[in-house]
């Protein structure tokens, strides 16, 4: 197996310290062997980017999104490849894989149609004999920071939108997640190689946050991030210091109200999608149920009715519907906020325990509490895992307080029979995203994505609105 684990300048490079990654199904299966980047790899990687992507600006739109529509071919072609890769080594489900990369070719595919339309205007000044064009130029290295959850649907939906707009990329994934981060780079290389651009102008190294994300920061145009809530304000930090332009996707604790017309097995069918599938490792999963009075009872059984039938195992067997956490840091931080919830009086309906697999895994049973406030620390924080709380509310009004009741704000959801409350609660309540009887997580690809308060900063990701973020306004007068 080659430990040639990062691309720079064009070429495959080995790293400094050996990285070997399990399988989060297997323990005993060893899915890959890398190696990690240091700070001398960023410093050769953003000149490389910095060197090559002149040429790329100067590509004409045409070029641009042949080379994502390569990139999205090519993402559609090898899915099955790629989705065993990412079960082997992040845990997830054959199924949720297939439909992560699936999105991931849709994305670039979309970014090659908006390349060919890259929007300009000229406007007549207030000033005879004056013309004025508005146009949007690249913003030059763009650094990605992202994260293990989706390995490839998040680089893509920065990487596509970079491209098409004459950016060059230096990215950083997660060093959880090798495996993927490689064979994405392998394709996006060959395209760019395939329609005669320098490949030189995305560079890829895999690393720790403290050393080559940090380094990746402090050296790029624009910082595109997706991660925690702390690391992310450090970056802010640090582009603000220097002046350069940042967007933050962070994390979430998102609320999903039941009302008491809603039927409880259609509500409980919403629930348990949101919170449990990719076994809770989603921003946009549902944290907290909130649940009116009414129906609190009849939808808690509905709820455990449907836990009790989920089947937890090896990712690439194919009757699982949730396969592993992570890894071991993961799964003692799920049971961490499991021991906190009894701690602080919340009662464990469904769940709360390890698993046990044929196979040595991070298995964890979805969890369900129910008798939590909205005070508890489950309900503050991102758990970042299969475990979801109840929160009994009196009426409507108390439920979108409780909702709002939160440093987050990135997605949100209703499920109730009245168009009243609908309209009013989608109007009202504090998210990017807000979501009617359907769950809270699953967005499209070619609508912007995005939170308010602590789960985003900086402008949209996704699709016209990522134009926002990759290009710069230029205003340029010219006598006529």
């Amino acid at each position: 197996m080659s430990l040639d684990t990062h691309f720079v300048a064009g070429s495959w490079r080995r790293g400094a310290d050996r990285l070997d990654i399990r399988n989060p199904s297997d323990l005993d299966e060893l899915a890959g062997s890398y190696t990690l980047a240091t700070a001398d790899d960023v410093r050769d990687a953003v000149a490389a980017a910095r060197a090559a992507q002149p040429v790329w600006r100067a590509a004409t739109v045409e070029q641009r999104s042949l080379v994502l529509d390569s990139i999205s071919r090519a993402l559609f072609d090898r899915k099955d490849e790629l989705a065993r890769i990412a079960a082997t080594e992040g845990g997830k489900t054959i199924p949720d894989a297939l439909g992560e990369i699936t999105r991931a070719g849709h994305l670039a595919r979309f970014f090659a149609a908006e390349a060919l339309r890259a929007p300009g205007e000229t406007l007549g000044s207030v000033r005879p004999g004056v013309e004025v064009d508005v146009t949007r130029e690249p913003v030059g290295v763009i650094g990605l920071v992202t994260p293990w959850n989706f390995p490839v649907a998040t680089p893509m939906w920065k990487i596509a939108p970079a491209l098409a707009f004459g950016n060059a990329i230096v990215w950083k994934p997660s060093e959880k997640t090798p495996g993927i981060s490689v064979a994405v780079t392998r394709i996006v290389a060959q395209a760019l190689a395939e329609h005669g651009m320098p490949t030189a102008l995305f560079n890829m190294l895999v690393g720790a946050g403290p050393q080559v994300g940090a380094a990746v920061v402090d050296a790029v145009d624009a910082v595109s991030f997706t991660g925690s809530v702390n690391t992310g304000r450090r970056i802010a930090v640090r582009c603000a210091e220097r002046m350069v332009r940042v967007q933050l996707e962070l994390g979430g604790q998102n609320p999903l109200v039941v009302l008491a017309d809603a039927d409880p097995g259609r509500a409980a069918d919403i629930a348990v999608n949101s919170a449990y599938f990719h076994a809770g490792q989603r921003c946009t999963a549902t944290g907290r149920l909130v649940v009116e009075d009414g129906i609190h009872d009849a939808f808690v059984a509905a709820m455990t009715e449907r836990m009790a039938a989920l089947r937890v195992g090896h990712s690439l067997l194919p009757d699982t519907q949730i396969g592993p956490v992570i890894d071991e840091f993961q799964l003692t931080k799920n049971l961490g906020y499991i021991e906190s919830g009894l701690r602080e009086g919340a009662e464990v309906a469904a769940g709360g325990t390890r698993l046990d697999r044929p196979t040595r895994g991070w298995f964890l049973a979805p969890t369900l509490f129910t008798g939590t406030s909205n005070a508890m620390t489950i309900n503050r924080e991102e758990v970042f895992g299969p475990v979801a709380s109840v929160i009994r509310v009196r009426d409507y009004e108390e439920a979108l307080a409780v909702a709002n009741d939160t440093d987050y704000g990135l997605s949100s959801g209703i499920i109730t029979n009245s168009m009243k409350h609908a309209r009013h609660f989608q109007a009202n309540v504090q998210s990017g995203m807000t979501m009617l009887n359907l769950p809270t997580a699953g967005v499209d690809y070619h609508v912007p994505f995005g939170g308010r308060k602590m789960s985003s900063y900086g402008p949209r990701e996704q699709g016209r609105s990522a134009i926002e973020f990759y290009t710069i306004i230029k205003t340029a007068y010219r006598a006529l």
